[in-house]
């Protein structure tokens, strides 16, 4: 890690028709008191899962990594296309014995104990290991200490049987909520059955779905100095992951009733933000919720404009603000579509990323 320090802070103001995102255990769209109202919520852990899939369909990036139960099967079957003459119970009794000794426990059902995040050049060295029977313990260990996986070094992982193997984030990424009060509504629906008898006018199934609308904030920071560290001080390869990372966190969506609300919505406004000092969320200029008859987007990126002003007041200034839809903050840049705002970012990155 270098001494300079560089937090990118990105803030999305996203309006979200009727939907159901995210939902809690009662099938309810998740929800949270704030500012003293209630406001639609999105956990961060369902954006992310998002933005993990987005790495994996658009992302050139082929170290990405794969969190399962099943990482003696996924290493099992890295094995066997490197020696098809073992059966697959002998590539599952090595790849156990790989894991095992490299401090990540399995059971009976040849499961590891909870999920875990492996990278992909981590299970590729395991296998590799495996199929020549070596089995040395701080070799196996120092796998999965290495080569770490862009979305492990971005979300971090932790391995309850063995804190070593623990990776810290460099990316956090805030739940995001509505910019004012909203209340839950139902859907009551019928299903027709199409071969009913003509005679019968009853409904083959109803329900109901519990849904809301809303115009949410939504941040992420990277603390881009560690992730170079974690990414072997390779400065390109964590440019091309924090442009990835930008890339998916404004573009994807969780897929939560997506088939039945079709939420295929975009931000309104991006600001991204690079700063020496500390990350900053600009949540506070929706302490007081929105309150308005007439659309609640343009009054949102007022307050976040207002709050973006007033919070420098107590920081330093930042090293670079990048701005798409916003219009005339504070010492910014403004670009034209989002294809330039990611080039201004890696500009800009390139410039003040050591």
């Amino acid at each position: 890690m270098t001494d300079q320090r560089l937090f990118i802070d990105i803030h999305a103001i996203q309006s979200v028709p009727p939907s159901n995102i995210n939902r809690d255990d009662t099938g309810s769209p998740k929800t949270a008191q704030y500012g003293g109202v209630v406001r639609a919520r999105v956990s961060s852990q369902a954006w992310k899962k998002a933005m993990r899939d987005y790495f994996r369909e658009h992302g050139e990036l082929r170290n990405v990594g794969t969190r399962t139960l099943e990482v003696p099967r996924y290493i099992a079957d890295e094995i066997l296309k490197r020696d098809d003459n073992l059966t697959a119970d002998e590539a599952i009794d090595r790849a156990v014995k790989v894991l095992n000794n490299a401090g990540v426990s399995t059971g009976k059902d040849n499961r590891v104990k909870a999920l875990f995040f492996i990278g992909y050049q981590q299970a590729q060295e395991l296998a590799e290991h495996a199929v020549n029977e070596d089995y040395d313990k701080a070799s196996l260990k120092s796998i999965l200490k290495h080569n770490t996986a862009t979305d492990i070094a971005l979300f971090g992982r932790m391995v309850a049987d063995d804190p070593s193997l623990n990776e810290d984030a460099s990316a956090q990424v805030a739940h995001a909520i509505s910019t004012h009060a909203v209340q839950t509504e139902f859907d009551y629906f019928t299903g027709t059955d199409d071969l009913a008898p003509a005679d019968n006018a009853g409904a083959g199934m109803l329900g109901t779905i519990e849904y809301n609308s809303s115009t949410l904030y939504r941040y992420a920071n990277v603390a881009a100095h560690e992730l170079v560290s974690q990414l072997g001080d390779d400065k390109d390869a964590a440019i091309t992951a924090l442009k990835l990372f930008v890339e998916a966190f404004i573009t994807s969506m969780p897929t939560g009733k997506i088939n039945t609300f079709a939420n295929q919505t975009l931000p309104s406004a991006v600001v991204i933000v690079g700063r020496s000092d500390r990350p900053i969320n600009l949540v506070n200029a929706f302490e007081t919720p929105v309150k308005s008859r007439e659309g609640y987007i343009d009054k949102s990126i007022d307050k976040l404009r207002s709050e973006f002003e007033k919070d420098n007041k107590f920081v330093e200034s930042p090293a670079f603000t990048l701005t798409l839809n916003v219009p005339e903050l504070q010492e910014s840049h403004e670009a034209g579509t989002f294809g330039a705002l990611l080039n201004d970012l890696d500009e800009q990155l390139r410039r003040n990323l050591k």
